[in-house]
């Protein structure tokens, strides 16, 4: 009688035959263990969604949100809780990390703005500044011409 096979349940992804080091749990060891005292934080907030990302003074991504991320679909997304979920969610790991100080850029018109800012206020971190760094055309592009009915 033939022996019975033994399926083995698949861990983590595979990529050239081994486990990926994000499965594996060394990817994330290392990021934890680097210290940040101080960073930039960018908050994105369109119409539509607020993006929040968290980068140290270098530039590099340290960790990000978005109110999509977050579990907010379609309309909720551009609500003024969903940006503060998000940013909340972006900053948990870098206060972990030993963030203190940070700079704050804000750009974009949405809804999500002042919600961001204030969750960013009770995160515990020192602001150094808050920048508007939204981009204004000076005149910009052509309009397109005018309809004719």
């Amino acid at each position: 009688m033939a022996k019975p096979i033994k399926i083995r349940p698949r861990v983590g992804s595979r990529r050239n035959g081994r486990l990926s080091a994000r499965r594996t749990g060394r990817l994330s060891a290392r990021k934890n263990g680097r210290r940040i005292p101080k960073g930039v934080i960018h908050v994105q907030a369109g119409f539509n969604n607020t993006i929040v990302t968290v980068t140290d003074v270098r530039g590099r991504v340290v960790s990000w949100a978005s109110a999509g991320t977050c579990g907010f679909r379609t309309a909720r997304k551009k609500t003024p809780f969903a940006a503060q979920t998000a940013a909340g969610n972006a900053l948990r790991t870098v206060v972990d990390q030993g963030m203190q100080r940070a700079e704050v850029m804000i750009k974009g018109p949405g809804l999500g703005r002042d919600a961001a800012l204030r969750a960013i206020r009770r995160s515990g971190i020192r602001l150094s500044f808050i920048r508007d760094i939204t981009p204004l055309p000076h005149n910009g592009c052509r309009p397109p011409k005018k309809r004719r009915v």
